[in-house]
């Protein structure tokens, strides 16, 4: 099964311009890549979806704004210092108004706030418009995992936990984890840990996916930075948001609203796969389903 590209997708046409700024601070490109947070990693995930592409690209090109005004700033700083320090001009200046000097620092930070505007507000409109949907799913957020359900399947519905807390899982560990959840896994890679879960979502590349979001008890968030998600799961309330994968691989995310003691331990695993198949997952995964509640004793089903 493909990975993730490296480089990210679905880039503007200012992209060749943003890479001195990763190269200038951070020394090394892309640190962070597959879905997935690296060791040392300094700069964004790589895009998985063509909104979060446009996010990492407005990222990219709000520094080198910044870090050019930074630098225009420090630039002035030291003239200033340099040439009307008392030194070489002990005869400081009467003068109170500059109307051109005004001007220029008036109009240069406005034009340059105008441009962020003109590329953010299209941006934040994209993201709240969302496509006609193919498929729904519902997230419900609890204390600590998350129920997910999926309405256009039958009510296909399972419940998602994090494998282990525990610190530095061992090779046993770790092999006992994918066998136990090699049923609900297509994609089988070592579980990372505080980031895998028993049972990952399964959903179609290329496809527009909306997602509903609540919570059963308090605030949580359901966060996947390489998909650009990041939604309040919030008690009798239903928010929504949606994506589209643009490449099958595996996108690890977390709950990013402090909801507890077990906070650290409600990952969310996401499988992009081609529609082919997640209709295969999802058919086996209704029939295992429907399986076990055929087998339950009658008290067990009330």
């Amino acid at each position: 099964m493909p990975i993730l590209p490296r480089q990210p997708n679905g880039l503007s046409p200012v992209a060749p311009f943003l890479g001195f700024p990763a190269i200038f601070f951070l020394g090394s490109g892309q640190a962070l890549a597959d879905g997935m947070p690296q060791n040392w990693g300094m700069t964004l995930q790589v895009p998985g979806t063509g909104i979060d592409g446009r996010i990492y690209d407005f990222h990219q090109l709000l520094l080198v704004i910044i870090s050019g005004v930074v630098l225009l700033v420090l630039a002035l700083l030291i003239t200033v210092m340099v040439r009307y320090g008392r030194t070489r001009n002990p005869v400081p200046s009467r003068t109170t108004h500059h109307l051109k000097l005004e001007l220029v620092w008036t109009l240069i930070p406005c034009l340059i706030v105008l441009g962020i505007a003109w590329i953010s507000f299209p941006l934040l409109y994209d993201m709240d418009r969302m496509p006609p949907p193919d498929l729904t799913l519902k997230v419900t957020g609890h204390q600590w995992y998350w129920s997910y359900e999926y309405p256009d399947r039958d009510g296909l519905a399972f419940d998602s936990t994090a494998i282990w807390d525990a610190f530095g899982p061992s090779e046993d560990q770790t092999r006992a984890a994918i066998k136990d959840a090699s049923a609900h896994w297509l994609i089988k890679n070592e579980p990372m840990r505080l980031l895998e879960v028993d049972h990952r979502v399964v959903l179609p590349v290329g496809k527009v996916v909306r997602v509903q979001i609540t919570g059963g008890d308090v605030l949580h968030s359901w966060y996947i930075s390489s998909l650009g998600i990041n939604r309040m799961a919030v008690v009798g309330r239903l928010n929504e948001v949606w994506f589209k994968i643009d490449k099958p691989g595996v996108y690890y995310g977390e709950c990013s609203m402090i909801c507890g003691n077990g906070h650290g331990f409600m990952p969310i695993v996401i499988e992009g796969v081609p529609q082919e198949q997640f209709d295969l997952w999802a058919a086996a995964q209704k029939a295992a389903s429907n399986q076990g509640a055929s087998h339950s004793t009658p008290s067990q089903q009330g």
